[in-house]
């Protein structure tokens, strides 16, 4: 691998002013993504070449797996709207417009009419700089879509006419000759007719966006008609957005609403073990070995298979718990973070394949498991879950004993289901940095089957912001990281600020942080735009949701 300081460097530099426009344009309220604004976050983007992005400077290849990546992130339509507006929560759906929420994200969606597409954006800065770096990706692309589909004298050539009724058949659900549209869709895309084959049926087997047919059509026509007709496109954000944006406006309601549960159930007292993981594989590894008679596991690995493969049995496990101490809060503030409280002492532990010690005389825990957080969103969650819960006069510390956080991350050395075990967060672009007693070691996870891996995780701004240049540099200098990923640095920070300044939590306070690799994106074809983890990913959450469970109960 080819590595260049000076391209390093220069990397860096452009994911700074990328993160330094977005700020500026936030605060300014609205940009023109071919004005000048939206020229310089396109320079800058193709100066930065993320891994994400593939072939983004190639001036007559269209990125298709990058495409396919950002359309499953995005609002299904979002390519034909000429207007983008991200929004606070604002009351559109309470108006009765549908929601239209992404495949791959929590976000919530309105298209208003055939030009308009609202985002709702409350879950931090990371939230919209994400989404404004794929739009921008998406407009670069729509540019060499329009090339293709324009004579050199500026009218239309004949190859789109032919895409244009290849969109209309498949809109109207007639059949169409599908080799002769792969050939005119390669033509517009610069691949090979077997490239735009191989996409076409990715697209297809996605069930999170438009067909490659009719989202290369809609970005080609969008680019055309403001080449030709100046009708141009505008991304704006609105005025309670930048009111509220940087508040904790959502994340204090959803603390809130949690502590308020937790009162409820007389529960404020009781020893408390906050997770941040997925919302199955706890529920599952508690509550999954005798949810039904006549099926029978001999490990948490036999039972995540079949999970995995059998809907029925998810939903037959879910009901078992809720009956057996699972209480689920659902969101209603805006963070999209589902939450779960369990109550151990009526988890049948004699049912478990494993030996959980612990002391009988001690008051038994209970777990408090939070969906994964996006980027800064983790700060303003935890921040707030932390305080102290008020009612009235009263004032009721809670009694936390750890908090665990598992994720997922890129991993700089190693492959896709490796773990990852963090002694430091460095946060990107800033000299923060956040070492932790983590009471995860590599011990942990010896007997597991898999690699791992100790050292510095560098939380990054984003993920799709990345390239190799920047890569190889945390990894070959002395910061020595073993991996990226988005919330570390900003769980650390809150936790830290909860137990060292606000005295909110106690200091002896255990922290554990475990990650396992989604993706590796120094390796060609093992980048997040390569496709989901799939399988791969089973054996290291249930290992890691094992190990924080035996260190609650030990």
């Amino acid at each position: 691998m080819m590595y260049s300081k000076k391209r390093s460097r220069e990397s860096r530099a452009a994911i700074e002013r990328i993160y330094i426009a977005m700020r500026h344009l936030l605060i300014r309220g609205s940009y023109k993504p071919n004005g000048v604004s939206g020229k310089a976050l396109k320079e800058a983007l193709q100066s930065l070449q993320p891994e994400i992005y593939g072939s983004i400077n190639d001036p007559e290849k269209v990125e298709l797996e990058g495409l396919l990546y950002v359309a499953e992130r995005l609002p299904m339509g979002i390519e034909e709207c000429r207007f983008v507006q991200l929004i606070a929560r604002e009351g559109l759906q309470e108006s009765g417009h549908q929601v239209i929420i992404p495949l791959k994200r929590r976000r919530n969606c309105y298209r208003v009419d055939n030009d308009r597409m609202y985002v709702e954006m409350s879950r931090g800065r990371s939230d919209i700089y994400d989404i404004l770096t794929h739009l921008t990706f998406l407009y670069l692309e729509a540019e060499k879509i329009k090339k293709h589909a324009l004579e050199l004298k500026g009218g239309i050539n004949d190859n789109w006419k032919r895409l244009e009724e290849v969109v209309r058949f498949e809109e109207n659900e007639q059949e169409f000759d599908e080799k002769r549209a792969l050939v005119y869709l390669s033509n517009v895309l610069g691949r090979t007719v077997e490239e735009t084959h191989t996409a076409v049926q990715k697209f297809a087997q996605s069930g999170g966006c438009n067909s490659l047919y009719h989202l290369i059509y809609s970005l080609g026509k969008v680019a055309i008609e403001e080449e030709l007709h100046g009708a141009k496109k505008e991304i704006c954000f609105s005025a309670k957005l930048r009111d509220v944006m940087g508040h904790h406006v959502y994340g204090e309601q959803w603390a809130e609403h949690i502590k308020h549960k937790l009162a409820e159930l007389n529960w404020l007292h009781r020893p408390l073990h906050i997770i941040s993981a997925n919302l199955h594989s706890f529920v599952n590894l508690l509550y999954g070995f005798d949810f039904d008679e006549k099926q029978s596991f001999k490990d948490i690995y036999a039972l995540a298979d079949h999970t995995r493969k059998n809907t029925e049995a998810t939903y037959l496990i879910r009901k078992a718990a809720l009956e057996k101490g699972l209480v689920e809060l659902a969101d209603h503030s805006g963070t999209n973070l589902g939450v779960q409280l369990i109550d151990l002492e009526r988890v049948n532990f004699e049912a478990l394949p494993y030996t959980f010690m612990r002391d009988k005389q001690e008051e038994w825990p209970i777990l408090l498991i939070i969906d994964y957080a996006f980027g800064e969103q983790a700060y303003e969650c935890m921040d707030e879950l932390l305080k102290a819960y008020e009612k009235g006069k009263q004032v009721h510390t809670l009694n936390v004993q750890s908090v665990s956080v598992m994720g997922k991350a890129g991993i700089l050395e190693g492959k896709k289901g490796d773990i990852m075990v963090p002694t430091a967060h460095v946060f990107e672009g800033t000299g923060d940095n956040y070492p932790l007693d983590n009471d995860f070691s590599e011990k942990d996870f010896a007997g597991s089957g898999l690699g791992y891996y100790e050292g510095t995780m560098i939380t990054v701004l984003g993920t799709s912001l990345q390239n190799r240049d920047v890569l190889h540099h945390f990894l070959s200098s002395t910061w020595r990281a073993i991996g990226l990923e988005m919330e570390g640095a900003h769980y650390q920070k809150a936790i830290q600020s909860a137990s060292r300044i606000r005295k909110s939590i106690s200091e002896k306070v255990k922290v554990r942080y475990a990650y396992y690799a989604s993706d590796n994106p120094l390796v060609t074809g093992s980048t997040l735009s390569s496709g989901s983890l799939g399988a791969e990913g089973v054996k290291p959450t249930y290992w890691i949701s094992l190990k924080i469970l035996e260190k609650i109960l030990a």
